[in-house]
């Protein structure tokens, strides 16, 4: 199963809005077969598993490892535990179930009514973990959340006059852009992208980008700003036009309705599973308030502001129920070039996962390590 999950983890951002699964196929000990998910699409887990093994004659004397729960439904692709049935294997070894409706314990069902012995549960706080984001979608029904924000020593996001460009080192924006290229979607208010006119790519560092998204409810930006260069998709929440205009999507939210929940809400249906949120501080506190984040990014440059927009904060109450703000409360810290990099973890994402707060241990791709810093 560890095995399973280090090719799992191969499918990354790539396989979205689907799971990373790996399988892997043993015989008498012996590995004879493994593949993973490694495109959202394509051949799943299994099927890569069993089309890699050679000796094919060895194939039902097997036992099959897989992350997830091997599909009961036909979605992009036939279902994979019909294929493992037909392929004779008697035994089938699961990390954990999958949240997805459609197949959550029918998978297993399926298995189990054909005679094939089901071992479930193995490595399961890992393989759970590895797919928080698909995890919590399908429960809660919208994208996993990051916050993500720079600000300086002293607290403050930018100045009063929004003159402030950079706070974050050079180290730290690349790192950022790394993250950007793990998750769908980004997200930013209308003051960001109408002082800050960001571009929301991945420039510096090698990945895919992710889907633009803007919060402007009376379509007041104008279209000279980068987000609306064509360069990736992007979607315009408001409340006044539903319309699509080549990469460009204008989704309209029903003002009374308005709401972090609704744009949520909207999103999930847009199938993104996941969202980084960098701004600006108005809207970073809005998701904050409405409890609609998982995991919060921060880095605290040395540079000071004296005044200044202060930057969000995460409540003590929601910490302490955590592993915190620092070791003792609920995340980690790390150095960044010349920041710190202070990471936490909602307090309920343990619920969310459907595992114990005692034994979470959430494996956040920060990527520092490969900045070498």
């Amino acid at each position: 199963m560890v095995r399973a999950l280090e090719l799992a983890l191969k499918g990354g951002r790539s396989v979205a809005p689907n799971p990373m699964v790996g399988a892997v196929l043993a015989y008498e000990g012996a590995v004879i077969g493994e593949g993973y998910h490694q495109r959202y699409g394509g051949p799943h887990a299994e099927v890569a598993a069993l089309s890699s093994v050679e000796d094919r004659s060895l194939i039902p004397h097997s036992t099959l490892y897989v992350t997830l729960e091997p599909c009961a439904h036909f979605g992009k692709t036939p279902p994979c535990a019909d294929l493992i049935i037909d392929s004779g294997i008697k035994r089938v070894v699961v990390g954990c179930r999958d949240p997805f409706p459609q197949v959550s314990g029918l998978g297993i069902e399926r298995l189990i009514n054909a005679g094939i012995s089901v071992t479930e549960g193995v490595m399961e706080l890992e393989c759970r973990a590895m797919n928080r984001r698909f995890i919590v979608a399908q429960r809660e029904k919208r994208p996993y959340c990051i916050l993500k924000w720079a600000q300086t020593r002293d607290g403050f996001i930018a100045r009063a006059d929004l003159s402030s460009r950079w706070i974050s080192s050079a180290p730290s924006r690349t790192l950022t852009h790394l993250w950007r290229s793990q998750e769908m979607a980004i997200l930013v208010g209308r003051t960001t992208a109408a002082v800050d006119d960001p571009e929301l790519t991945v420039r510096h560092a090698i990945g895919q980008n992710p889907v633009r998204i803007v919060i402007d409810p009376t379509l007041s930006l104008p279209q000279t700003l980068k987000l609306f260069n064509g360069a990736t998709d992007t979607i315009i929440l408001n409340t006044m036009r539903e319309s699509t205009d080549g990469p460009i999507r204008f989704r309209r939210i029903d003002p009374l309705a308005w709401s972090c929940q609704a744009l949520c809400s909207t999103l999930f249906q847009e199938g993104l599973t996941s969202i980084i949120v960098e701004g600006g501080a108005t809207t970073l506190r809005s998701f904050i308030e409405a409890q609609l984040w998982d995991e919060a990014r921060i880095f605290i440059s040395a540079t000071t502001f004296g005044a200044g927009i202060k930057a969000p904060s995460i409540p003590q109450k929601e910490q302490e129920q955590g592993q915190g703000q620092e070791q003792e409360q609920g995340g980690h810290m790390f150095t960044v070039g010349a920041d710190t990099l202070i990471t936490l973890q909602h307090p309920l994402l343990a619920a969310r996962l459907g595992i114990t707060t005692e034994v979470l241990q959430i494996p956040i791709e920060l990527g520092v390590e490969l900045l070498h810093l």
